[in-house]
């Protein structure tokens, strides 16, 4: 029987919303309750490349964007030297700024909303969990990875929210999901970097349940701002490794269990609220 791998893709077109903060320690939190987590870094920035001690992924050869354009031209994928392993017992696929220029070459390409999804699927069957995390934008990207996810999370930074914005990102998993993706759902909402110290941000808090509790899940887990966090992005670590008493830490822990929870309840065939 293949193994059930569940490819969770963490998307806001809003620069600043904890994305990749996010995919790091949701994945490391998951390897930490023993599951086998493969990252990819799909932003030409290459954030989740840095903040897990790649300081040199703009000189790779082995990247993601290397491995699609094999896909692309029919050759084999070198899984072997493309997959780094990490010491907090993660398997990273790097990126780098060459995914810009392939973005552009997307375009032309044939069945081009497919492409990472083609170049994942091999390796399904050795991970539990696949996490994605995107490029600040609801470009050609960001729309590969939606056609590779079973599921999305939503970071939304607690300050005043651009209803434009959400809906916009909303109409693209929606539109995603009827004509190119069936199976794809929202996971949910994930608050991060918020401040509840200041009615501003419990206030901030209270809207986007209100506003968005009622047709989506939106995670008690409230992910707190803290220098630790940037430290922990800083230093090439995890926030378990780099603080693992912070709150943060444990934020990130709670939201890690929540995720795990709503999965457990889908497979008894129960809905979770």
């Amino acid at each position: 029987m293949t193994k059930k791998c569940n490819v969770i893709v963490v998307a806001n077109q809003k620069g600043g919303t904890g994305k990749t903060t996010t995919t790091e320690n949701v994945g490391i939190g998951l390897a930490n309750q023993g599951k086998k987590v493969l990252m990819v870094d799909f932003d030409p920035q290459g954030d989740l490349s840095a903040c897990l001690g790649l300081k040199n992924a703009d000189d790779m050869e082995n990247t993601i964007s290397k491995a699609m354009n094999d896909i692309i031209y029919d050759k084999e994928v070198d899984y072997n030297n493309l997959i780094i392993h990490h010491e907090e017992q993660i398997d990273l696929i790097p990126s780098n700024i060459e995914l810009a220029d392939f973005e552009l070459k997307l375009v032309s390409v044939m069945n081009r909303e497919r492409v990472l999804d083609m170049c994942l699927s091999p390796l399904k069957q050795h991970y539990d969990y696949i996490l994605i995390d995107c490029p600040p934008s609801l470009g050609m990207l960001t729309i590969n990875a939606l056609s590779a996810a079973d599921n999305i999370l939503i970071p939304v930074q607690a300050q005043y929210l651009p209803a434009k914005g959400m809906t916009k990102l909303l109409n693209t998993i929606s539109k995603v999901k009827h004509q190119i993706n069936p199976k794809v759902d929202i996971l949910g909402v994930a608050i991060t970097l918020a401040n509840m110290q200041t009615n501003l941000g419990k206030s901030t808090v209270d809207t986007i349940r209100e506003n968005y509790g009622k047709h989506i899940k939106v995670f008690n887990s409230i992910i707190p701002i803290g220098v630790k966090a940037a430290e922990a992005s800083v230093s090439g670590k995890s926030v378990y490794q780099h603080a693992k008493d912070s709150n943060v830490a444990k934020a990130y822990e709670d939201l890690t269990k929540e995720i795990r929870k709503i999965e457990r309840s889908k497979h008894k065939g129960t809905p979770e609220r």
